[in-house]
């Protein structure tokens, strides 16, 4: 049996709980900083300084449960934001003055540098994505994981292409991307743009440009020697370049529409997701604070009536029991106010889907949807470009076998 110092103690250690329980948060690492600003070019660059850019769309981790079931994310969403989030990191890097052509490209891409990012958790008030950076050498810039928790207010300052509610995230990511890329002398630069043209050229035709580039005992690539400038070899490979870049920004046409097609119902969707979030969070806090201390109070009084107090015999027991229940109910009803906002949540998500359909678009005569067959239609156009190649330099076509030109 608990005497009064006891029960005391007991009373101390479950109202600090309900007092401090409302006040914890988890703390998201590698939070970037308020207020970033890009750094941007004192001077206009020259062609051999600049290299271009793909960044592939991203990829994303699966959802979890608890993201599906309480916080009412979807694939439909989470796939949108595979291409939104690339895309304006594209216009982020393009304001900045350090790179050449800066486009989105659905895989891998033989580029001067090759940026790919993973989303590992978006719901409109914090994201969270990892980013790995590598040149055509094969050497890894960095790979690093970057995230943003918003203030409610970030959401009222957008602007499509430029002003992102995330966009410290964004401008942090570039920045990062302009420090590296500043480490670098005219040398390296002049060996990536090199090592980039070979890479495409074997992709093109394997036998004929083979020898050209080693890998050393890191994993990277190096020029062993260079193909004569008067090569014809070399003046095809080139020309069938430009029309890859071309079909490339056709792509970026597309993927540019549909980001401004998005624009307005993923700013709505993570405005009031965020703001259902929060009241969510609210929620739940009341609910239990209510629950903590009805049941603390219930618990008094029947540790009061076991008691030898002369309390024991008084109506405080009796009254603590009626209060405490009612404290009870009322974190009962809190509870069923969640439920409530869940289902905002839910009606949310797929009022976005339903307003973000893919775009269905025309490339090369065929009528294709851009949520999947932008990114096979592009696979597809590469196989085409190593056919024109073959049948103007009357070499065989190489075969595709596992993902690999053989």
């Amino acid at each position: 049996m608990l005497n009064r110092k006891s029960t005391f103690r007991f009373f101390l250690l479950l109202i600090s709980a309900v007092l401090v329980l409302p006040g914890c948060a988890l703390m998201t690492a590698d939070q970037v900083g308020d207020g970033i600003q890009p750094v941007r070019a004192d001077r206009e660059l020259t062609a051999a300084e600049l290299l271009d850019v793909a960044i592939a769309v991203f990829d994303s981790k699966e959802l979890s449960e608890d993201e599906r079931e309480n916080q009412g994310l979807t694939d439909e969403i989470r796939q949108a934001e595979q291409r939104f989030v690339p895309i304006h990191l594209k216009y982020t890097m393009q304001r900045t003055g350090y790179w050449g052509a800066v486009r989105v490209v659905p895989g891998e891409s033989c580029a001067n540098v090759l940026v790919k990012g993973t989303i590992l958790h978006s719901d409109g008030e914090r994201m969270d994505v990892e980013i790995v950076a590598q040149d055509s050498r094969a050497v890894n810039w960095f790979s690093k994981t970057y995230s943003e928790t918003l203030k409610p207010v970030e959401h009222e300052k957008s602007v499509a292409e430029k002003k992102d509610p995330f966009q410290d995230l964004y401008n942090t990511i570039t920045n990062d991307l302009v420090s590296y890329r500043n480490t670098l002398n005219a040398d390296e630069i002049r060996d990536i743009q090199r090592v980039s043209e070979l890479r495409f050229a074997a992709d093109m035709a394997q036998d004929s440009f083979s020898g050209y580039l080693a890998e050393d005992d890191n994993g990277h690539l190096r020029v062993v020697r260079l193909p004569d400038e008067s090569d014809p070899m070399l003046k095809r490979v080139r020309v069938v370049k430009v029309r890859d870049e071309m079909l490339a920004d056709v792509i970026n046409g597309y993927y540019d529409m549909y980001y401004q097609d998005l624009w307005a119902p993923y700013a709505d969707w993570r405005k009031l997701h965020s703001e259902e979030a929060i009241a969510l969070k609210a929620v739940k806090k009341e609910a239990l604070g209510h629950q903590l201390l009805g049941a603390a109070a219930i618990l008094g009084a029947i540790l009061v009536s076991s008691g030898d107090s002369d309390l024991a015999d008084s109506v405080l027991p009796g009254v603590m029991v009626m209060g405490g229940a009612a404290a009870f109910y009322s974190g009962l009803q809190k509870r069923q106010e969640t439920r409530i906002h869940k289902d905002a949540i839910a009606e949310l998500a797929v009022s976005f889907s339903s307003e973000a359909e893919p775009l269905v678009v025309e490339v090369e005569g065929e009528m294709v949807r851009l949520s999947g067959s932008a990114e096979e239609q592009y696979t597809k156009w590469r196989g085409m470009l190593r056919e024109i190649y073959a049948a103007e330099t009357g070499l065989p076509l190489m075969k595709q076998q596992d993902g690999k030109i053989r």
